[in-house]
């Protein structure tokens, strides 16, 4: 008995800590609201801790279809590392009627039935910073995933900030295995270790043919995206991609026609790039004429499929070297 009880006491100690890799932080109504939506909206924010209630609050009335109404929301804000940081925040918007932060750490945690209930009851998902490759490694593929489209087409809204951007567009810079590309080096060789591009995460239809990057001018990401579009054209089949490079403190809206507000300190950058590089070739520095480049400030509307045809800047990379300043 002793060797059983022993066993089953392993058992159980095993079970424990493979649910101790959730972490759940919740805040509000325990009561699911389920409203009719007006979506869907995507939210698509830099990184950065710039008060941008304003923007939140658009997006939360975009998905209720009102701005003085009783109707409430469920959010979930999905995390792979932190805590429960949004909750207050998200709580102090108008039409918030809960939220839950769920820190999943491990794969089997996005299966779990609670889980994909709570991801596919909310109405809002907002994915925090942190590593994008985490999402990657956990989320990709799994019920989660799955739980988080079915809310984008019940007409909710997705999006996130930082790493939680980064996984928003067609095709994603993943950053594994757990590196950060920097523009320098990454210029010099576009195939090196730090260039990771994945595609299947999330596929909504405004971001279609876009790449999404961060924390963008403080970081001086510019030249790191624009190897990433030159990787994708190189590896893709699209006749044109789109860079969607979001400032700290920046954040645009994005409805379901796929036009976007811009707010908070910008500009939110978009890069074209429409032909393949003339030297894009492994150990050697990237050579790309023809970038273009629009800047989007506070106030403005981006709309992609509909870029002005004057105010962009033309940026050539030559032997690794930008051609001018791209900001």
């Amino acid at each position: 008995m002793t060797r059983l009880y022993s066993i089953a006491l392993a058992l159980l100690l095993s079970a424990i800590g493979a649910s101790a890799e959730l972490t759940r932080y919740a805040s509000g109504s325990s009561v699911d609201v389920r409203p009719r939506l007006h979506g869907p909206a995507l939210i698509l924010q830099g990184g950065g801790g710039a008060d941008l209630t304003a923007a939140f609050q658009l997006a939360v009335d975009r998905v209720r279809g009102c701005t003085d109404c009783d109707t409430r929301l469920d959010v979930v804000v999905l995390r792979a590392s932190g805590g429960d940081g949004y909750n207050s925040f998200f709580m102090g918007l108008k039409g918030v009627s809960s939220v839950v932060s769920l820190v999943i750490t491990d794969r089997e945690s996005s299966s779990r039935p609670d889980v994909v209930k709570a991801v596919r009851d909310a109405e809002l998902i907002f994915f925090a910073g942190g590593d994008q490759c985490n999402y990657i490694r956990w989320i990709k593929g799994t019920p989660v995933e799955a739980a988080v489209k079915s809310v984008y087409k019940r007409g909710g809204a997705v999006g996130g900030t930082s790493a939680g951007l980064a996984i928003q567009g067609e095709i994603s810079y993943d950053s594994c295995p757990n590196q950060s590309a920097v523009s320098a080096d990454v210029l010099k060789d576009p195939f090196s270790i730090d260039v990771s591009l994945s595609r299947g995460f999330f596929n909504w239809p405004q971001l279609r043919d876009v790449i999404t990057d961060t924390h963008f001018q403080k970081r001086d990401r510019m030249g790191r995206l624009l190897v990433f579009l030159a990787r994708a054209m190189a590896e893709g089949k699209e006749s044109r991609l789109f860079g969607f490079g979001v400032n700290e403190n920046a954040i645009a809206i994005m409805d379901a026609k796929g036009k976007a507000t811009v707010f908070g300190t910008g500009p939110v950058n978009v890069v074209v790039a429409d032909h393949r590089a003339e030297v894009l070739e492994r150990g050697k520095p990237l050579t790309y004429r023809g970038y273009k480049i629009w800047h989007f400030d506070d106030g403005q509307t981006i709309d992609l499929d509909h870029l002005p045809k004057s105010g962009f800047k033309t940026i050539d990379v030559i032997d690794g070297q930008l051609s001018g300043d791209p900001y």
